[in-house]
């Protein structure tokens, strides 16, 4: 049975990785630039805003993108205080102004000091010390890790740290940006980190980051996926949480240890374009 499974997997992911899965989804923003800055940025925001309906997530992020002049790595590195004006009236669903004015706060103060987002991922090259740490509702210190954790798991709680470790931040952004720390799958994060990470040849994630690594992703668990892969019962954990997550991904790197996150085209689209 497990062998039919993952057949029936692969056969799905060749079907699925390839630049005909682009037009359609939010990954669509960050190909539309060739910069690594620009993908980085826009990768990044477009799976935070990745909830809704797809059409509505990619206009919301063209809309963005038309804002800040068609050159965003540009315009947060050097925009005036007065260019910010016409960012006030951006918003989609829960997101408005003042994140979006903290993203590009953020944004700025890291590249100042770092070459890539990627090491905004990495504890130890990401040191939040420096900055103010506001007190944290799940009641835990920000830079606590489990030291058995998977590496994913240190890489997102420390992202959330160090994002709003900034003395400017508002405290509605904070639920922006989720982590394991608050049993969250985490999915925009993870499915922004298969975007940069993954490396193949087609065409769809960028394979643009090095320190992590493919096998260390965690599969994206959103709710296309999380039903597809209970009705292949690959996951038995009853809440849809982190370590549902965990536990899929778990599964999938019996089928492949080095990419296992490739399966996330195979379980999202078989819910999303099959209704599996």
């Amino acid at each position: 049975m497990i062998e039919n499974i993952k057949a029936f997997l692969d056969s799905k992911v060749i079907q699925y990785n390839n630049p005909g899965f682009i037009k359609n989804d939010p990954v669509s923003i960050p190909h539309l630039f060739t910069k690594q800055h620009d993908i980085e940025i826009m990768g990044l925001w477009a799976s935070v805003l990745a909830w809704g309906q797809r059409v509505t997530i990619i206009n919301k992020c063209h809309e963005l993108i038309k804002l800040m002049d068609g050159a965003p790595y540009d315009f947060i590195m050097n925009h005036e205080e007065t260019d910010l004006k016409k960012l006030l009236n951006f918003k989609h669903r829960t997101f408005n102004d003042v994140d979006t004015l903290y993203f590009i706060s953020f944004f700025r103060h890291h590249y100042s000091n770092h070459k890539s987002l990627e090491s905004a991922f990495i504890p130890n090259e990401t040191p939040i010390t420096p900055f103010v740490i506001l007190s944290d509702s799940e009641g835990s210190s920000k830079s606590d890790v489990n030291a058995n954790a998977e590496p994913i798991e240190k890489y997102l709680n420390h992202f959330r740290s160090y994002f709003i470790s900034l003395v400017d931040f508002p405290t509605r952004t904070k639920k922006h940006i989720s982590s394991p720390s608050q049993k969250s799958t985490c999915k925009r994060l993870n499915m922004f980190l298969r975007w940069m990470v993954r490396k193949d040849d087609c065409g769809v994630d960028f394979g643009i980051w090095n320190h992590i690594k493919p096998s260390e992703l965690i599969i994206p668990c959103d709710l296309h996926v999380d039903r597809v892969a209970r009705k292949l019962n690959l996951i038995t954990h009853k809440q849809t949480d982190w370590q549902t997550a965990v536990e899929l991904t778990e599964r999938l790197r019996e089928f492949d240890p080095v990419d296992p996150v490739k399966y996330d085209f195979a379980l999202f689209a078989l819910g999303i374009e099959e209704k599996f």
